[in-house]
């Protein structure tokens, strides 16, 4: 193996991390000595231990003179545990290869400091394009404290999310919704509108490895934005594991807050923002929970408000090789939108692939660009 293979298995370890780090980052690391990998590792839940730690745990004193390779600087500072850099120094490794700079500012480029004045050989940037996407979510939350905003839907080729009946199940494929089911996994919170719970009654689950890593693991937080509190008593949501917060645009009446909290619901009461719940004001109130990404599997209304509001970071669209055509068919994007197609969202670092038989289309919302009226 190579240097950049050493990173990769690095990454891949990193990873398994997602999902169950929050809101730490995922990170991988590996410990290499006379070309043997002695120890490997990635970050256990948040208050336990960091990947570096679990992979000089694991090579013991094999570590001493060995080369470790990390996606992410080691931390500096005390924090729920030790810094990871002074570990790493005790334990006698030689060289560190780290992916990236941690973008934490208490920790950006003073772990490779510390590192480096005790003699530590340092070297940055091997593999920092897929480090970084790792921690997309982290990197926005730890330097904008605000969680991460993706937007996923499922269109046809013609744009629509549903028939004009109102049917939606299924417009992707089986592939498709594997994928999502991943997505959901690895997210913090997954986020729609109550005309979504109201029409398709989704579980909003994370149905792969056992549930959410298994039993011992919680389903991703479930976010309702209903403003007007509007969401049936028995949609399927509040039978599931997990946690559900219902976030409406007003106080919340006696016999609302009763029933809600019979079904084991939260309700967040916040402002209204033109008649509606101020999505602004609900991300803030999440990351102040520690939540670092959200996942919005929402329907026309809430993802134009996102889009209106310059709330989205990622996109993730699926489209299907059908046609269902109908005036009266949803699109997937309401909202205002723009004027002007010259002032429509555009999308960097574009990809495009293939899921089953359906066309995955994946990107990153240009910072400047959606310019609407609101």
């Amino acid at each position: 193996m190579t240097v950049m293979d050493y990173m990769e298995q690095a990454l891949s370890l990193a990873k398994l991390a997602l999902g169950q780090a929050s809101p730490n980052p995922a990170v991988g690391a590996v410990i290499l000595k006379d070309d043997v990998i002695v120890g490997q590792g990635y970050t256990q839940p948040a208050g336990s231990w960091h990947a570096e730690v679990v992979a000089l745990r694991q090579a013991g004193s094999a570590a001493r003179e060995a080369t470790m390779y990390v996606t992410l600087e080691p931390c500096c500072h005390y924090g729920r545990t030790p810094p990871c850099t002074r570990s790493i120094i005790n334990a006698g490794i030689t060289e560190v290869h780290m992916a990236m700079v941690d973008p934490n500012p208490i920790v950006s480029g003073r772990g490779k400091e510390d590192l480096g004045a005790a003699g530590v050989k340092v070297y940055v940037g091997e593999h920092e394009e897929e480090a970084t996407e790792i921690n997309e979510a982290y990197t926005k939350f730890i330097t904008t404290g605000m969680p991460f905003v993706t937007a996923k839907f499922a269109i046809s080729l013609d744009g629509k999310i549903a028939a004009r009946s109102g049917d939606s199940k299924w417009i992707s494929g089986p592939e498709a919704r594997k994928y999502v089911h991943n997505l959901r996994y690895v997210t913090d919170a997954i986020m729609t509108g109550a005309n979504t719970i109201i029409i398709d009654d989704p579980r909003l689950t994370a149905r792969c490895c056992g549930g959410r890593g298994g039993t011992a693991r919680e389903q991703p937080l479930r976010v309702i934005v209903d403003g007007k509190g509007r969401t049936p008593l028995t949609a399927q949501v509040f039978s599931q594991p997990g946690k559900t917060i219902l976030a409406l645009g007003r106080p919340a009446r006696p016999e609302e807050a009763r029933a809600f909290g019979g079904v084991g619901a939260e309700l967040l009461e916040l402002p209204e923002q033109e008649g509606r719940v101020d999505l602004s004001r609900l991300l803030k109130v999440l990351a102040e929970r520690n939540i670092t990404s959200v996942l919005v599997e929402g329907g026309e209304i809430l993802l134009g408000s996102l889009f209106d509001r310059g709330l989205v970071d990622k996109v993730i669209a699926f489209i299907a090789p059908i046609i269902i055509g109908g005036d009266g068919a949803r699109t997937a994007v309401g909202g205002r939108g723009v004027d002007r197609i010259a002032d429509s969202f555009k999308l960097e670092r574009v990809r495009v692939e293939m899921s089953g038989e359906d066309v995955l289309v994946s990107g990153y919302v240009r910072p400047g660009t959606g310019r609407t009226s609101v």
